[in-house]
């Protein structure tokens, strides 16, 4: 069984950050130590939300009260996701180089959640720089959306082979791997959710209907189903193809159930065995 130190946000209603991506992974098999940033009521997209942003210090303390249980040795990765503050990007950052001072093998997913297409940025001022000028050089794995890729290359893109370079320009100022998990290009058809990974060797690509609605939290879930299936696999292509084939098969239950949030309790089968089945190709 593999172990993850989870820091990202926490909603009570609904499904986001560790919210999200907490019960998947342990539905997957993964072990997980959520540690939270903020405790909200529900997801900021609703446009109002209560509770509070977590100071940095006391989300480093509970990274320290973990390791005091000897807990970090066996910890196989540290996902992060949704930051409050880059004071706690800072300790995220602390908590992946302590995590591979324990464990020299142990991984650091980042995904730089700071902002999508249509909505433009939505993180705090000062994430989206401390991503870009921060994370991008510790990360071993990251997942930006289009708009965050982006971004945090400088430029925008147009066609897939665009798209595919972006992705390898940002692998090159550090990550080992980049997903990205919305790809969006000109010369591709409509109709499709494409999802794309670059690693040193190749850059693989999957493709599922588009749904009609959007899903606040799936980005979260996407970054968790993918480190879960790498860990097992350490196969790009497998991992790819399975985190689109649960991540939609979920989405696709959501959507038929007409609720708002993520159905990952009724389609937790959907993570063992999802419905739909979809292969990533070699570009």
């Amino acid at each position: 069984m593999h172990n993850v130190l989870s820091i990202q946000s926490a909603v009570a209603y609904g499904h986001a950050g560790n919210s999200s991506a907490t019960f998947p992974l342990q539905r997957a098999g993964v072990n997980v130590y959520p540690v939270y940033t903020v405790t909200f009521s529900n997801h900021t997209g609703y446009g109002s939300w209560r509770g509070p942003m977590i100071a940095a210090s006391d989300v480093a303390d509970v990274v320290t009260g973990i390791d005091e249980r000897g807990a970090l040795a066996g910890v196989d990765a540290v996902l992060a996701g949704y930051l409050g503050s880059a004071d706690v990007g800072q300790v995220v950052l602390d908590a992946a180089a302590l995590v591979k001072s324990r464990n020299p093998d142990a991984i650091f997913l980042a995904d730089p959640v700071m902002g999508d297409v249509g909505r433009g940025f939505y993180a705090r001022p000062g994430i989206p720089e401390f991503f870009r000028d921060h994370v991008v050089a510790a990360a071993d794995i990251m997942t930006p959306n289009l708009f965050e890729l982006q971004y945090l290359v400088g430029h925008e893109t147009g066609t897939l082979s665009e798209v595919v370079e972006a992705a390898r320009e940002l692998r090159d100022r550090g990550p080992e791997i980049v997903v990205v998990t919305s790809v969006v290009a000109t010369d591709a058809p409509d109709g499709l959710l494409r999802m794309l990974a670059v690693d040193a060797g190749q850059a693989w690509l999957v493709e599922t209907p588009m749904l009609e609605r959007s899903f606040t939290g799936s980005g979260d879930l996407t970054a968790a189903m993918f480190l879960a299936h790498w860990l097992r696999t350490k196969d790009l292509g497998e991992t790819l193809g399975v985190t689109a084939s649960v991540v939609y098969s979920i989405l696709e239950q959501t959507s038929i159930s007409g609720e708002a949030e993520l159905q990952l309790v009724a389609a937790q089968e959907q993570v063992v065995n999802p419905v739909n089945r979809f292969t990533a190709h070699s570009l």
